[in-house]
């Protein structure tokens, strides 16, 4: 009986009416700890009485329990559904569990009794607690230990707790209503998860839980443990675990870090080394994420985990990161691989094994691609087993078909293996052009990425670094720079726009190229984007033809930003689908218009200006909108036009119509069109006076007078010509003999060379006037004006062979125009004689030239024996019998 009521007043428990204080609750520690329950009707030798000293019962309970360890597990199958079991945590490193319980005065008291009591009579679980590394959730894991029918039933599991609001030193236990319940997720293999979450904020509070575990019918309440959650974190398993052989040989085992958790923490790395001749297991703590092995051998496997935990204070270790492997190969290249730039020096290292012996470093040669052995004097013995070559001032790769890289070969004397080392080197000198815009408000850069088109899988970014005041002499690359988002145009180009900006800052840039195997900078350059204005064209641009002057004057407003003193560039020309610009510079700061010599000032001109900063920094603007020249009349035309006439003389009515003819004038000598042409007239019985005829090119009027003057003049909107052409019709002067002959000879179907003698004459000749025209036809008479010294001249004009002719020949007086020379076909006679001396014409420059020809082919025969034809025609412009071969096409058969 003594015994019963020591157990029950031990045992007895109730948790509403706990009042103690919070240091009575169980600490959840970082390791494993054990829950063990024991039924309140378990009957032990025990000893009268209860008292508060229990050291003499924890020898007494140990004794029991070495005399009871074989009691009967039937025990637990005959208890009533109603039955509570109490309980107590201790773990390997507690010999001894508390148990709260009620005297008979009703007053608390805490027993300590020995844990193997509770161990092996009672109910067990393994219990872990631990916070989630993303820090919001807060788990607890048990494990049943169960060795009696008890695990047959099914599990149940509700996880009780509170977290105070206000952080205190020493709470007091909340009442157990104020206690929230989550039911925890448990498996078909006795073990359950709880899960709790915990506010950010409230990770340094204490937490208060208890378990309530029910299986079989049958109760299970655990005393309350307390934690704070910050205490037990437990990260998460290392990520991206990876190894490589480094530069000096050595396996680096690297991994990254979580990067939840707000705490430094330390890392367990276990590894396995096996090769041939070797055997070898490790284990390391470190506070960094890498760890670098010695004595890495060709053909080994190496197998590694690692693990983390909080550095400083208490955590809970994570779970292991998944076992990587890493094998060596038989020979080792360290590195394996290297990005470089163009002009820099680099050396492999490599470690030769051949049928499990490693090769003397003196041995080992250096084949570049298989194809070109490199020369010993760049090898180095780095110890017994490591050959060492280096490369020197290094170009760029090119690409061979798919290859991008250039093969290092390390090699026995006697072999090489078919593993090779490779070897990128780039070219980064990559050109950053920026420009300012014309309201001084952006800057613009671009660069182009062709320069490293071939290194696949980079990464390239515009990082910079703005300094207070202008740039450096030598603009070097900042630690503290900055990145710039850059976007690829269709050009090719990337662009960044630097916005807002500051003017006299110097902006140092510079290419990053990121690759997995390392990161190269271009060659920084530094920008002040003052200096790299790009203004704004010029606006309201003027064009036009000045009267009187007749120059083409140009004018424009300066644009408003940049502040400096400014340069201007015209380009102007004739305009049409692709105007031939010619260009012309202003270096007046202060003009705003200019006046340039164009050959034709009867047409239409295109001009634009641009304008760029005087000192030559910065950029040309843009082209301004193109204006255009309006065609106007300059001055008054430079002269009226050549006219001749036709007479129709009535003889019956003895009347003489005389038709003028003339030709339009030219836009050149009409300066710039012609309104109307105006007929003068003069006599000596009617005077003078003048006929409009508008724009026609004939007009017809009655010759009754023994002289009769006409003037012929041009008139655009200026005025009248001032130079014009006379022609005076005299009777008496038609009856003046002064051709003696007159010949013409057909040298062919388009030339006709007229030749002449004169008489002598007392009159002053001005010129002479011949006509053709085909004989027995209403044809029309043609006419051109030949200079009075000329004997000979050389009609230019479609002739029909077989018509007949009619050639006439006037001389102009200034008394007027005198009696012509006519023939009326080319006598048979005369086309023979002339025949026969156009074949003198012919044949003289033929032999002439085949002399010369003979000459040089006599000098050059011993360079030209192949060559069979001379490829050197006559010009057919002067020679007529070449005129209509086509020679390019006797040289192609030939």
């Amino acid at each position: 009986m003594t015994c019963q009521k020591f157990c029950v007043a031990l045992l007895h428990w109730e948790f509403i009416y706990l009042t103690t204080a919070l240091n009575l609750a169980y600490p959840i520690t970082p390791w494993r700890f054990k829950l063990s329950c024991m039924p309140p009707n378990t009957t032990y030798d025990l000893p009268t009485g209860i008292s508060k000293n229990t050291s003499n019962l924890n020898e007494h309970y140990e004794a029991v329990v070495k005399a009871k360890l074989n009691l009967s597990t039937t025990y637990f199958s005959n208890l009533s559904s109603k039955t509570t079991f109490y309980c107590c945590f201790w773990s390997k490193e507690d010999k001894n569990c508390s148990v709260h319980a009620d005297n008979i005065d009703g007053k608390d008291f805490v027993s300590t009794v020995n844990s193997l009591v509770f161990q092996q009579i009672g109910a067990n679980w393994n219990i872990q607690c631990w916070m989630k590394e993303d820090l919001k959730l807060f788990i607890c894991y048990m494990e049943s230990l169960f060795k009696n029918p008890f695990k047959t039933y099914d599990l149940k599991v509700h996880l009780l707790y509170v977290l105070p609001e206000v952080l205190e030193e020493s709470p007091l236990v909340p009442q157990k209503s104020s206690f929230q319940i989550v039911q925890c997720n448990c498996s078909v293999h006795d073990s359950c998860e709880c899960h709790v979450p915990v506010p950010t904020a409230k990770l340094n509070h204490t937490l208060l839980l208890y378990l309530k575990i029910t299986s079989g019918g049958i109760n299970f309440q655990s005393p309350l443990m307390s934690v704070q959650p910050i205490n037990v974190v437990k990260p998460d398993p290392p990520l991206d675990l990876h190894m490589e052989i480094t530069d000096a040989g050595h396996l680096k085992i690297s991994w990254s870090s979580p990067t939840l958790v707000p705490f430094q923490l330390q890392y367990q790395v276990k590894y396995s080394e096996n090769s041939s001749t070797n055997m070898r297991k490790a284990d390391e703590i470190v506070s960094t994420t890498s760890l670098l092995i010695d004595s890495v051998l060709p053909g080994s496997s190496y197998e590694v985990q690692v693990r983390s935990k909080r550095l400083d204070g208490p955590g809970i270790w994570g779970d292991w990161s998944t076992p990587l492997i890493f094998t060596t190969q038989d020979v080792l290249y360290f590195p394996p691989k290297i990005l470089t730039s163009v002009g820099s020096n680099i050396s492999f290292h490599c470690i030769y094994k051949s049928e499990n012996e490693i090769v003397s470093s003196k041995k080992i040669v250096w084949w570049l691609n298989l194809a070109e052995k490199i020369p010993p004097r760049q090898y180095a013995v780095v110890g017994d087993r490591v050959s060492k070559v280096t490369f020197a001032h290094l170009n760029a790769t090119k690409p061979r078909g798919k290859f991008t890289y250039d093969a290092v070969y390390c090699c026995n004397q006697q072999e090489c293996h078919h593993r090779y080392a490779e070897l990128y080197v780039i070219d980064v000198n990559i050109n950053i052009s920026c420009e300012t815009d014309g309201y001084l408000t952006k800057m613009t850069c671009r660069w182009s990425a062709n320069a490293i088109q071939s290194l696949m899988g980079s990464t390239l970014q515009l990082r910079y670094h703005r300094s207070s005041l202008y740039c450096s002499d030598v603009p070097s690359i900042h630690p503290m720079s900055q990145p710039k988002d850059c976007h690829l145009q269709r050009d090719g180009f990337y662009e960044c726009i630097f916005q807002p900006i500051f003017l006299l800052s110097g902006y140092t840039m510079w290419i990053k190229i990121n690759h997995s195997l390392g990161s190269l900078d271009s060659p920084p350059t530094c920008v002040v984007p003052d200096s790299v204005v790009k203004p704004l064209p010029p606006s309201s641009v003027k064009a036009e033809i000045t009267v009187e002057i007749g120059l083409l004057k140009i004018s424009w407003e300066k644009p408003v930003f940049p502040e400096n003193n400014l340069k201007f560039q015209i380009r102007y020309g004739l305009n049409g689908k692709e105007v031939q610009w010619k260009m012309y510079e202003v270096y007046e700061a202060k003009s705003k218009s200019a006046s340039v010599l164009v050959p034709d000032l009867c047409a239409v001109y295109a001009v634009q200006v641009r304008c760029r900063r005087l000192d030559g920094l910065g950029y040309w603007s843009n082209w301004s909108s193109p204006a255009y020249t309006v065609v106007m009349d300059i001055k008054v035309p430079t002269r009226g036009p050549e006219f001749w006439r036709i007479i129709n003389e009535d003889t019956t009515k003895k009347e003489r119509n005389v038709t003028l003819l003339w030709k339009p004038l030219m836009k050149n000598d009409s300066l710039c069109s012609v309104r109307k042409y105006v007929v003068k007239h003069h006599t000596s019985r009617n005077g003078t006076w003048s006929e409009d005829v508008g724009n026609h090119t004939k007009f017809t009027f009655l010759w009754t007078e023994q002289a009769h003057s006409v003037t012929v003049l041009a008139v655009n909107s200026i005025g009248a010509s001032f130079v014009n052409f006379n022609l005076t019709f005299s009777w008496l002067m038609s009856k003046v003999n002064s051709v003696q002959s007159l010949s013409a000879y057909p040298l062919n179907s388009s030339c006709v060379l007229l030749s002449w003698t004169l008489l002598p004459s007392d009159y002053s000749l001005m010129y002479f006037v011949t006509e053709w025209k085909i004989l027995n036809e209403d044809s029309e008479v043609k006419w051109l004006r030949i200079p009075p010294s000329v004997k000979k001249y050389y009609i230019h004009d479609h002739f029909i062979p077989i018509e007949k002719y009619q050639f006439s020949l006037y001389p102009v007086f200034m008394e007027g125009v005198g009696k012509p020379k006519i023939i009326n076909s080319f006598p048979q006679d005369d086309i023979e004689k002339h025949q026969h001396d156009a074949g003198l014409y012919v044949i003289v420059p033929i032999i002439i030239s085949s002399s010369i020809l003979l000459l040089g082919t006599l000098l050059i025969s011993h360079q030209r024996m192949k060559k069979l034809f001379w490829e050197d025609v006559p010009n057919p412009k002067n020679c007529s019998w070449a005129q209509g071969l086509n020679f390019q096409k006797r040289t192609d058969i030939l």
